[in-house]
């Protein structure tokens, strides 16, 4: 298989982030040329300013924490060779690795802004490139940027601003209360800053369980992060630092994250020129093909989708519409029944997510409230994680768990866990609800002993012990 090396590619990917990638990949897999056109680092938000950069500034303030739990042990640790070991995490916002990927994988990599300009074409530069079968949108998010007086004048951290940060602030002011907001606010206040996060609603992590959301922003609390939930009523310069105006009090800080939400990057797309809305969502059938445009031939997959904005579920969501782009080009029928191999079914079921503040809040499926909403009889089974591997793995450990079965059919519908070390634990949740396991069955699902996967056996031991 050789790289699309004529200006007719089988196959146009407009974004070459995680979710582009895996698009032309499993394009070029089912035998298609594809090129990758990207105005800035292959590999994308991901890689270099969100997933891994913000967890490489956790990582180390979570393993300090997690020693200083057990007796007898002391931990300290360097700022600045936090900051030294994300820089190797991000290759130093270096992509040869992942354009020498992607040239060995048989894909063309293309730099520059890529525009829709009619069927299957799009103009980058002064150029204008044709694909035979299909043009796939992966452009992934923007940062929304919320009505705030004073805000538009000063300058302020996005997210990618505070993943890349050379130093650690002695003052951040954090805007947001959902995961970007949560996770660098922790992540700040154990580089040595003073944090003050404010954010609207009764608490943190809202899209998640209740429980979740306490819990993380009572950890915050013992951690010193000032968490209060209020609006930011101004932001004003004060030299080179800001003052934000809360409630009639002025707080100074260094920095101000903005950690509001995103929304689809859509704007500068050339979306009118095939009769679609600049800056909306793209709505995709479940192979990714985007509804509303004549002909089989316009594909988005990730956050421009607005269907599941997570990057793994956006390079499934790229795996299935890869795979769909070329059978439809082979000819081939397409299995697009619910968990059939061109469907990504998941996004509506099944999306596992991981809010990497500690305690961790691992999730997927509907919650309770979701569920409910949805129509659904469900009984939520609830259980604080005290079993012999929690024993083990801290002292004190504190965690709980929920999970939401779907009375009529006897499976699992949600689940989530909060505590240390909870992460690894969804994916065992991810498969029942996936293969809709029978609870019945899932008893005969021994946890080995001793690890925190033992809650699974109460958890079960609750629900079958209570109508």
């Amino acid at each position: 298989m050789s790289p699309a090396s004529d200006a007719s590619p089988d196959v146009i990917v407009v974004g070459g982030g995680a979710v582009g990638e895996n698009v032309a990949d499993y394009a070029a897999r089912g035998g298609l040329t594809a090129m990758i056109i990207e105005s800035e680092l292959l590999g994308g938000e991901c890689s270099y300013w969100a997933c891994m950069p913000s967890k490489a500034l956790l990582r180390t303030g979570h393993a300090i924490a997690a020693v200083r739990r057990l007796p007898g042990t002391s931990a300290s640790f360097d700022p600045l060779a936090v900051l030294a070991r994300r820089d190797v995490i991000t290759h130093g916002w270096d992509d040869s690795g992942q354009v020498e990927w992607a040239e060995g994988a048989g894909i063309t990599v293309r730099r520059g802004v890529a525009r829709l300009v009619g069927p299957r074409t799009v103009r980058v530069d002064d150029e204008e490139i044709t694909a035979r079968c299909a043009v796939a949108l992966c452009t992934g998010s923007v940062p929304v940027r919320p009505s705030v007086p004073g805000l538009d004048g000063v300058r302020i951290w996005t997210s990618r601003d505070a993943t890349s940060a050379k130093e650690v602030p002695r003052r951040l002011g954090v805007l947001g209360g959902g995961v970007v907001g949560c996770e660098l606010a922790q992540a700040f206040r154990r580089l040595g800053s003073a944090v003050i996060l404010l954010h609207r609603g009764p608490r943190l992590l809202p899209a998640l369980e209740a429980f979740a959301g306490d819990r993380v922003g009572a950890a915050l609390r013992a951690e010193g992060v000032d968490v209060r939930s209020v609006a930011l009523d101004g932001v004003a310069a004060a030299g080179d630092a800001l003052e934000l105006s809360v409630a009639g009090e002025t707080i100074p800080v260094d920095e101000l994250l903005v950690a509001t939400g995103r929304r689809p990057n859509t704007a500068d797309l050339g979306l009118d020129a095939v009769g679609l809305p600049p800056g909306e969502a793209l709505t995709v059938d479940d192979s990714g093909l985007v509804t509303g445009v004549a002909g089989e031939w316009l594909y988005a997959a990730g956050d421009v989708t607005g269907r599941a904005p997570l990057t793994h579920q956006g390079k499934y969501d790229a795996r299935i519409a890869g795979a769909a782009i070329a059978a439809r080009a082979a000819g081939m029928p397409l299995d697009t029944a619910p968990w059939g191999e061109h469907a990504a079914t998941a996004d509506h079921a099944a999306v596992p997510q991981v809010v990497f503040t500690d305690p961790e809040v691992a999730a997927v499926g509907l919650t309770e409230a979701k569920a409910r909403d949805a129509g659904l009889d469900v009984r939520p089974v609830d259980l604080p994680i005290a079993v012999g591997g929690s024993t083990l793995q801290a002292d004190g450990y504190d965690g709980a768990a929920r999970l939401v079965v779907d009375r009529s059919r006897e499976v699992l519908v949600g689940a989530t866990f909060v505590g240390q070390d909870v992460a690894e634990m969804i994916h065992a949740a991810t498969v029942a609800i996936v293969g809709e396991v029978p609870m019945s069955r899932l008893w005969h699902a021994v946890p080995a002993y001793p690890t925190i996967s033992e809650v699974w056996l109460r958890l079960l031991e609750a629900y079958r012990s209570a109508p």
